[in-house]
């Protein structure tokens, strides 16, 4: 029997992203995004790595981990530039 890998569904239906927002920028536009996991324990020992290097170290609460489910759309609306705001 050929096992077809395209047909095989993923076990995963989540993954995790996280990224690092500098605390003290006001417009939040210092986003960092550090890396997507397969859990959430494993973005947090992600930050016990990262947490201590420079930049990081300054600003340690601008750490975000965020659920998403695969194959879904997360921005389901469009969008206005900031001047026809």
């Amino acid at each position: 029997m050929i096992h077809d890998k395209m047909r095989t569904k993923p076990d995963m239906e989540t993954v995790y992203l996280m990224h690092h927002v500098r605390a003290d920028d006001e417009y939040m536009e210092d986003t960092k995004l550090i890396g997507i996991y397969t859990s959430y324990e494993s973005a947090e020992v992600a930050i016990a790595r990262l947490q201590s290097q420079p930049g990081f170290r300054d600003h340690p609460a601008g750490f975000v981990i965020e659920a998403y489910k695969l194959d879904k759309d997360h921005w389901t609306e469009g969008f206005i530039k900031a001047s026809e705001a």
